[in-house]
């Protein structure tokens, strides 16, 4: 499988971690609050915490503490299809494929719901083929990128297509909670809006570095799922974010990677260029650590980060899409993501 074509996108309204503070002192929510929790979202929002800006699907920012079910759902429902669209037009032109030669379109989020699936919006507005195969992936979490490019891998792999469409979007402002939970008011103050999209094919494009998707592999830990997770509570996604997450993250990333490396016989030393899902400032520390990588080589993820905030799903599509578009070195590159479940993927791919 190849990696032909990259596309991103997310809301035109970017706003300061500041802005968000600031907005923050005129919502009915906060004086709803203990002091302790006042104290966290100031020393997060404030802080050095490894993110300046977020783009939200919010105009104004003042939509974000309207949090009755019907208004989070239909932020979803309006900005969910139309960022996917825009991801996925954006990878088809990078790619130089017409949107008539794809053959399945594979949609993962985790902040909405709609049935029919987001699929059936994103095959319309981009106008595929009435025969293409459509999938939609619920419930991965933050990881959900790996599983959609496996998923395709397998569709490519069978002979049964020929060219993929894999998305991941997510309108974090469409689960936004607020109350006295430390991980609920961090989640709030981390995570931004965007999609991501590639073209996966079975023969390499015609860009000018040829991107191969070598191997993948995943790991559940059922044991660790209470740590990540979305609960339902007053008909609204709650956020359970513990603090646990940044260690829990770096043992499973590090374990997934050591046993592909050992089932492929590649050496650590012989990956040039990491393209990591960065949950936060603390889980990019928690990982270096672990592996032992200077900071150097996860500056791609640390920037995303730093511009978009945690964009859930997305995140490794923009990523490579840095990493490429910077000419990071050639040669073995490493993919990972961690997310709900507790679920960690990674995969190894060859960059020319």
């Amino acid at each position: 499988m190849f990696i032909v074509g990259l596309g991103t996108a997310t809301p035109p309204r970017r706003y300061s971690q500041r802005q968000c503070w600031e907005a923050l002192q005129d919502a009915q929510q906060l004086s709803r609050l203990t002091g302790r929790s006042k104290a966290i979202l100031r020393k997060v929002l404030l802080g050095d915490n490894g993110i300046a800006t977020r783009h939200l699907a919010l105009d104004p920012l003042s939509d974000a503490f309207d949090l009755r079910p019907d208004a989070l759902h239909a932020r979803f429902t309006k900005y969910a299809p139309a960022l996917a669209a825009q991801a996925a037009t954006a990878a088809l032109e990078n790619a130089r494929v017409q949107v008539e030669a794809i053959d399945a379109v594979i949609v993962g989020t985790c902040t909405g719901y709609l049935c029919p699936g987001l699929t059936s919006y994103v095959s319309e507005r981009l106008g595929l083929r009435a025969d293409a195969l459509t999938l939609d992936l619920v419930g991965q979490g933050c990881g959900a990128a790996l599983p959609n490019f496996r998923t395709a891998d397998a569709l490519l792999a069978s002979g049964r297509c020929e060219n993929v469409l894999s998305v991941c979007v997510e309108i974090c402002s469409a689960a936004f909670y607020l109350d006295n939970d430390p991980g609920v008011l961090i989640s709030a103050c981390l995570f931004g809006d965007g999609a991501g999209a590639a073209v996966l094919s079975r023969t390499p494009g015609p860009s000018r570095r040829r991107v191969e998707w070598r191997v993948a592999r995943s790991i559940l830990s059922a044991e660790d799922r209470d740590y990540l997770r979305f609960e339902q509570q007053n008909g609204m996604l709650r956020n359970i974010l513990a603090r646990q997450v940044p260690g829990i993250a770096a043992k499973h990333a590090e374990r997934i990677l050591s046993e592909l490396l050992a089932q492929t016989g590649v050496s650590r030393n012989q990956i040039t260029t990491w393209i990591m899902h960065a949950g936060g400032r603390d889980v990019l520390v928690a990982m270096r650590e672990r592996m032992g990588l200077p900071e150097e080589d996860l500056r791609w993820s640390a920037a995303v980060l730093r511009e978009y905030g945690n964009l859930s799903s997305p995140f490794v599509y923009f990523v490579l899409q840095a990493a490429l578009a910077d000419d990071a070195p050639g040669g073995t590159w490493w993919m990972s993501s961690f997310g709900a479940g507790f679920s960690c993927h990674g995969a190894l791919l060859e960059v020319g």
